[in-house]
């Protein structure tokens, strides 16, 4: 009876418009008052929850995103892809492949991925006679390698509440990210030559090379995290801090994108992104916490064990449950409200955590680029001004893609557990 009255709680906060983090926080009071338990534990056990330092490296990632984003980093990247790729038929349209992928490696942001090459390559596109649908489709699918390419916020989340180790998940998330970019970059190759897109003039060599120097600046961040990292120089959250650093450096010297002046400007901004995403790691780490204490998890095990589930059977289960969950939720609060409950199932069913944890931010990706809540369609039919139905137009061949790349990661372990296994050992 509790459970169908927290259900209608729950959901009917949600389709009020309540934000996630109070319908959360009050869901998670809700069950704290029924337990019997005082209410000042639930403030407590909010900040034992947060007492984390691998979730500092959260905001400082996003930092280091915004200064990215507003100090020039994303044109780089963009010059530096038209000078390799020009010559190719729709190069404009493998030039956002490539940028995406670039820009995600060093902001670990699908929005800010999104909204930073949007911004840039969508005039062009258009200028140049590309489809409106196209280009907002292949940029909004483009966006969404942020989420498993390191340095991805949502991998680091996953490894703070699964307590897995975010090393291992970031070279977990490299090779079903490259996939997934070769795949886009395929259809991105094989529809230019069918509608016969024009092609840009390709660059001199010498020209070529300039250019690439300009953008090695933009490169520092990810070079930056990853050999700190897995050089053993540096953890997670400090690694962070050094990213932020070197974004404000490269953007304030190398490509002068803002005023150092405006810094602060764009610290604050940077600031109430991740201020946002902290209330509901906030409230939702304390829903998790009751959540796995009332024994729920103990007994999902149970119930599935009773099922006689195969471990592809429980996957194909998972993915189905998570891609109707992304209709409705966005990537943190999915994370957050599921994680605690199926982290304790999957060892039990033969699932390694780290490999799910992929299988997991892959379906967060998808969730991103379909409706009725795909945050990237709503960014890009914002900064175009074009109807959210032609965004979706444009998306859906690569929202089949993804659904191809999804099954392959979910049924070949291998591809994302190749790398961390070589590196840290099994």
């Amino acid at each position: 009876m509790w459970t169908i009255g927290f259900l209608v709680l729950f959901f009917g906060l949600l389709s009020a418009g309540m934000p996630i983090f109070l319908v959360l926080g009050a869901c998670a009071s809700v069950l704290y008052f029924v337990s019997g338990q005082p209410i000042i534990g639930l403030a407590q056990n909010m900040i034992d929850q947060l007492n984390s330092t691998t979730l500092m490296s959260l905001p400082l990632f996003v930092m280091a995103a915004a200064f990215m984003r507003r100090g020039g980093v994303a044109q780089a990247l963009v010059d530096l892809s038209a000078a390799w790729l020009g010559g190719i038929k729709g190069s404009l349209g493998l030039v956002a492949v490539v940028s995406c992928a670039l820009f995600a490696a060093i902001s670990g942001s699908s929005v800010a991925t999104a909204l930073a090459m949007g911004t840039i390559l969508l005039p062009a596109m258009i200028e140049r006679g590309y489809p409106r649908s196209f280009a907002l489709g292949v940029l909004g699918a483009s966006g969404t390698i942020g989420v498993v390419i390191p340095p991805s916020l949502a991998l680091i989340l996953y490894g703070i509440v699964t307590e897995q180790s975010v090393p291992r998940l970031f070279l977990a998330g490299i090779l079903p990210g490259l996939l997934q970019a070769g795949a886009f970059f395929l259809w991105v190759l094989y529809y230019a030559h069918r509608k016969n897109f024009p092609r840009e003039e390709p660059m001199p060599i010498g020209r070529r090379i300039g250019v690439t120097l300009h953008a090695l600046p933009a490169l520092l961040v990810p070079f930056v995290v990853l050999t700190g990292i897995y050089g053993g120089f540096m953890t997670v959250t400090e690694s962070a801090a050094i990213a932020a650093v070197t974004a404000l450096f490269v953007s304030l010297v190398f490509y002068r994108g803002f005023p150092w002046t405006r810094t602060l400007d764009v610290i604050a901004e940077a600031l109430s992104s991740a201020a946002v995403i902290m209330l509901i790691i906030a409230t939702a780490l304390v829903f998790g916490h009751w959540m796995t204490g009332s024994g729920i998890p103990g007994r999902l095990v149970s119930f599935t064990a009773h099922q006689g589930l195969a471990t592809w059977q429980f996957l194909l289960a998972m993915n189905i449950m998570l891609l109707v969950i992304g209709c409705f939720l966005e990537v943190v609060s999915t994370l957050l409200l599921v994680m605690p409950i199926l982290a304790p199932v999957l060892m039990p069913l033969g699932v390694d955590p780290v490999h799910f944890g992929i299988i997991f931010t892959h379906n967060m990706e998808v969730g991103l680029v379909h409706p009725p809540v795909g945050l990237n369609l709503y960014v890009l039919s914002t900064i175009s001004d074009a109807p959210i139905g032609e965004v979706i137009r444009g998306i859906l061949p690569f929202l089949i893609l993804l659904l191809i790349v999804l099954g392959l990661i979910t049924y070949w372990p291998a591809m994302t557990l190749w790398l961390p296994n070589l590196v840290f050992g099994k």
